[in-house]
Formats: C-alpha cells, structure tokens, sequence
C-alpha cells in the first residue's frame, strides 16, 4: 500500500496523510475530504501534472489544486514581524467603500478566464492597490457586486429583493463572468413584460376622460383603439395624432378642434360626427364613413383635411364649408348633397366622385383631377375659372 502526503496548492501547512487505491479520481475524492476543496488536480513538487495514478510512489508530496496553477510554496511571502500577517488564502477586497473577504480560490476558481481570475491568480502580477489595511481597491459599485461574488462561491445566482438586475448584468460583463451574464440576460428577459398591444376598449378610454380636467388636452398619440366603440362621447381637443382608429364606431361623437393627423380612420364609422376645425392632415380615412358630419365652424375656423386619404368615403350631405382638402385623394368617394361653400379643392384628386347636388360656389378645383366626377343637380353654376389653373 502506498501512502502520500497532501497539501494545498501554494501551502506547506496542515497537510493530511492518505493511503493511495484505486484510481485517480479517487484520490482527488479522499483529497476533497481530508483538505475541505474541491480537488480537480494534483502537483508534485516540481510542479508536474499527475495525470495517472501509477505515477505516484510511496511518501511521494503531492500539492491539490482546485483548477488554477502550480504555486511553489516555497515562493511564498515570509512571516512579517507580526505573526498573525503570515500569508494565507484569504484575502479582503474593498468595493467601492465596502470590504468583502473571500479566498484566492473562490476569484479564480470559477471563471478562470475572467478579470477577477487574472487580477489574483498571482500575487502582484496586476500591480492591484491596497488600502492602508492591505485590502485591493476596486472602484465598483458593493450593492451590484455582492450577487457576483456569492456566484463565484457556490454557483448560484441570487440576487436580493430591490438589486436591480441591469446594474449586475454589467458588473458581470465588466468582470468578464459570461456565464454569468448569459444568466442575468436571460433573467432580465424573463422578468420584463409582455408587450400589451391590444386595443383600448370604451371603458378603459371613459376613465381616462373622467381623470382628466376639461380644460387639459388628452394626449393619447399613437394609441390603439382598433375597433373601439367611441360614440356620442365628448372627444374634443384630443391629441389623436397618428393613433390607430380603424374601424372604430365614432357615430355622433364630438370631434372639435382634435388633431387626427396621420391618424389610421380606415374603415371607420363617423356619421354625424361634430368635426369643426378638426385636424386630419395626411389621415387615412380610406372606406370611412362621414355621412352627415359637420366640419364647418361658425367661428371661423377651418377643418384640415390636407393631404388625406378619402378614397371611397361616404360623406353624403356633410356640412363642409371653407374646409381644406388640397392635394387629398377622393377617389370614388360619395359626396352626394356637401355643401363645399369656399372649399380649397386645388391639386385633389376627384376621380370618379359624385359630387351631384353639392355646393360648389367659390370652391377652388383648380388643378384638380375630375375625371368621371359627377356635377348632376348642381346647386350653383361650376365657373371655369374654378377649376382652371
């Protein structure tokens, strides 16, 4: 039978004497037990690897490794003056302010190819400052650290109630810990919510109006409304800007003065809606219903249509004097009985229209493309100075 005597990697104290069987894991297994770590490999005294057990004779001095390399104990730091500064494993770090002790090991054990493993595998190599108490300064952040450090001890991440897992994601990265990170990137990704893209229903929106003072604009940009039933509510001076109100029900609801610029009203019901001075640049209304809408303001001010997307609207007999529908698209659209007293028509595009029985005194279609529009039952005479450029 054969007997060595093991020591920790680095020390020649407290070794243990164990008899030598079977095989080289083994060995590492009793080793684990006798030293108290985690013994994954074994030196001899030159700093040789011993990879097969039959390398081992009697009385051989063996040195267990928990994975970092070869130290000669004898390179060791000498005893100081005081003999309670002899050096051991164990070694303080001062976090931004905060002290943590742990062991050379636990730093360079686990993510061998991390910062920390570089910084303290070998005494002094990165020139790391002390304090006057000889604990390694690191300017990090304690609170983020804490979580990292408990990894690299048992391999779990734990992180307290209110430690922000961002802050520790990027001491992780900082450090080099990868594995690490991965984890926290997964756990952030975990804790975020799903994104809630459904649409605002009637009774969510009602609660927001009731919250907010009458005098105060709502401002509900880029929202989703899809489908919503918003009939014969109290609308007015909303910020609907570029929100989706496709197919929305806004039958008789009172649109005064809000702005539904780039606005998505495809499919939408607004019949008898109350839209003076409403803004509606470059809006999709496409397939919309307008029959009956007023847009004409007694004050004065005009709607802005500018630009819109009317195809196939049905605005039969709306109320739309002095509005502004230059440029905007009316193809196929239905506008039966409008009165467009003074409307800016220049540059829009009526293909197609039925404009018969509608008002057209003073209204500006200069520029504009009439082809297969409809002028039956004309209220008034169409000048051609109307329509010619």
């Amino acid at each position: 039978m054969r007997r060595v005597t093991l020591f920790v990697n680095g020390t020649s104290k407290n070794g243990k004497v164990v008899a030598v069987y079977g095989t080289l894991s083994d060995l590492l297994s009793v080793a684990s037990n006798k030293l108290g770590i985690k013994a994954s490999c074994l030196y001899n005294g030159k700093g040789g690897l011993i990879d097969d057990i039959a390398l081992i004779r009697d009385d051989d001095v063996l040195y267990v490794s928990e994975g970092d390399p070869f130290i000669d104990p004898q390179h060791e730091a000498k005893v100081t003056s005081d003999p309670q500064a002899a050096h051991t494993d164990w070694l303080t770090l001062n976090i931004g302010g905060r002290l943590f002790t742990t062991t050379r090991s636990t730093l360079v054990s686990k993510e061998p190819e991390s910062m920390l493993a570089h910084m303290f595998r070998e005494k002094d190599v990165w020139g790391n400052k002390q304090d006057e108490n000889g604990a390694y300064l690191i300017d990090r952040s304690p609170e983020y650290f804490e979580p990292i450090l408990n990894y690299l001890r048992h391999g779990q991440l734990i992180i307290n109630e209110g430690i922000n897992i961002r802050g520790v994601l990027e001491e992780a990265r900082f450090f080099g810990i990868e594995q690490l990170a991965e984890q926290l990137e997964s756990a952030l990704k975990n804790s975020q919510p799903p994104e809630d893209h459904s649409p605002i229903s009637r009774k969510e929106f009602v609660r927001f109006l009731l919250a907010t003072p009458t005098k105060s604009e709502l401002r509900c940009q880029g929202l989703n409304f899809s489908g919503a039933d918003l009939s014969r509510l109290d609308l007015r001076y909303i910020n609907f800007k570029m929100a989706n109100l496709s197919r929305c029900n806004l039958t008789h609801a009172n649109l005064c003065c809000s702005n539904l610029e780039r606005a998505d009203l495809s499919g939408a019901n607004l019949d008898g809606a109350n839209l003076q001075g409403v803004k509606m640049l470059c809006t999709n209304a496409e397939g919309a219903s307008l029959k009956g809408c007023n847009f004409e303001d007694p004050s004065g001010l005009k709607a802005n249509l500018e630009g819109a997307n009317l195809k196939g609207v049905d605005m039969e007999g709306s109320q739309m004097t002095g509005i502004n529908l230059r440029v905007a698209t009316l193809k196929n659209a239905k506008l039966k009985n409008c009165n467009l007293r003074g409307a800016t028509l220049a540059g829009t595009d009526l293909e197609n229209c039925d404009l018969s029985g509608c008002d057209l005194q003073e209204a500006n279609l200069r520029g504009s493309n009439v082809k297969g529009a409809i002028f039956e039952e004309m209220l008034t005479p169409l000048h051609m100075s109307q329509s010619v450029r």
